[in-house]
Order: C-alpha cells, then sequence, then structure tokens
C-alpha cells in the first residue's frame, strides 16, 4: 500500500514541475502527515528534493535546483555561523585552503584570522571578504559568472588545480542522504567539489542539522571522501 501510495506520488511529481505537500494530499486522498512521511522517505532514497513545503523529482526536465546565495545565506544562520566558529581550529599560519561557493563557508571567510594562508575559491562574496585580509594570499578560480549563485564556472579548473598544492579543503552541500552519499544543487557545483576533493590532502565538511537524509540535483561523491566533518548532529544520530 505503501510502496503503490509512493510510487503514484512519484508520477504526479513527474508530471509536473513542482507540487505543494497540500496538493499531493489532495491528488492522493490522504493527510499531509502521511506525504510528509512518503516524501521523507523518497527523499532519503534520492527521488526528491523537498524544499518550503514543496517537492519535485530528481533528475527531471526542471534541473536547477539552485536556491539563490542570499536565501541560502539566511537559512539556518546562527547553526552555520557557529559550525564554521569551530571549524577555524583546523587552520594555521602557511596553509593553502579551498573554500566553496557555499553560504557557510561564507560564514568562514567573515570569521577568517587575517594571518598568512594562501586561499582558493570560486566564491564571489569569499573574493570580496578577503579583499580585506592583508595576510591572506587569494586566487580566485576565475571563469564564468552565475550571478544566482554567487560563484565562477570554469571548465579549465583541472588544469588550473594541477599547480596547486591544497592542504585543507572546506565545504558544505546540498545534502547527505541514507546510504552516505553527498549531493548538490546543481552540476556545476558538483564537479567543483568532487575535483577538489580528489586534489586536497584533507577535507573538511560542514554540515548543519536540515541538511542530512536529503539529496540533491547532483552527487558529488560518498562521504567517506571527506576527511572528517563539523556539524550540529548530535552523534547518536548519524549512526541512524
Amino acid at each position: 500500500m505503501k510502496t503503490d501510495r509512493q510510487q503514484a506520488l512519484l508520477q504526479l511529481l513527474s508530471a509536473h514541475e513542482t507540487l505543494t505537500t497540500e496538493a499531493l494530499a489532495t491528488q492522493l486522498l490522504v493527510s499531509k502527515e502521511t506525504i510528509r512521511r512518503d516524501l521523507k522517505a523518497l527523499q532519503s532514497a534520492g527521488k526528491i528534493v523537498r524544499r518550503h513545503g514543496r517537492a519535485r523529482c530528481l533528475h527531471s526536465a526542471h534541473n536547477d535546483s539552485a536556491e539563490p546565495f542570499y536565501t541560502r545565506l539566511k537559512s539556518h544562520y546562527a547553526d552555520k555561523a557557529d559550525i564554521a566558529r569551530h571549524a577555524l581550529n583546523w587552520l594555521e599560519a602557511g596553509m593553502t585552503l579551498a573554500l566553496d561557493a557555499s553560504s557557510t563557508c561564507f560564514h568562514l571567510a567573515k570569521q577568517l584570522p587575517d594571518i598568512p594562508l594562501t586561499l582558493f575559491t570560486n566564491s564571489v562574496p569569499v573574493c570580496q571578504e578577503m579583499g580585506r585580509r592583508s595576510h591572506i594570499t587569494l586566487i580566485c578560480s576565475g571563469g564564468i559568472l552565475d550571478r544566482s549563485s554567487r560563484s565562477y564556472v570554469n571548465p579549465a579548473l583541472p588544469t588550473l588545480l594541477k599547480s596547486l598544492e591544497i592542504d585543507l579543503f572546506i565545504f558544505s552541500c546540498e545534502g547527505v542522504d541514507a546510504k552516505g552519499e553527498m549531493w548538490d544543487s546543481t552540476d556545476n557545483n558538483a564537479r567543483f567539489k568532487a575535483q577538489l576533493l580528489r586534489r586536497a590532502h584533507q577535507s573538511l565538511l560542514l554540515i548543519d542539522k536540515s541538511k542530512f537524509y536529503r539529496a540533491g540535483e547532483a552527487r558529488i561523491g560518498d562521504l567517506s571522501l571527506v576527511t572528517q566533518m563539523v556539524t550540529d548532529v548530535k552523534p547518536t544520530l548519524l549512526q541512524r
């Protein structure tokens, strides 16, 4: 019964760009709580994306699920700022550090001390913030500007990375599903992070509790690729 209902739910989502929880409950003649449970299960399985009371199928024709940067910056603001603060413990003078274009890494950039570091990033806001630091050497990925995510997309990134020895890559992601797969909202973001994970000697994933048991549009890789996580989730929850 549940499997049939979830399959019907997926068919409805496939036929529409996006549907609200209320609309799905009406269509399937069940309660909104039942729909929420089904959506949670489907999201953990990596089949849908949920956001702001709406849901849609992954890998549909409408494949740009990225929220604008400043919308993401306001979401879970205090949690992200606190997680970023804990990540500072990993930094030492003389490091070559890479940051992605996530809002959590922007929180980290704002808290970075002005010490001798080399910092590589594809994030426009991080570049702007580093302009205020006199002791940090900034290397920007360059490329085509994606205004929505406030990041650069550079097809020549693999060549550029060959000249860099990255000690630590710090990043966030759209979600980590029940199988331990990391996901992001766009192919460009996912490719950037996958390439940096391969190049960096160590990596640090900054992830708040809202992103666990969630999937996204583009796969980054398995959580086992990450050296360490900084999160606000209790250890017991990570063992589910």
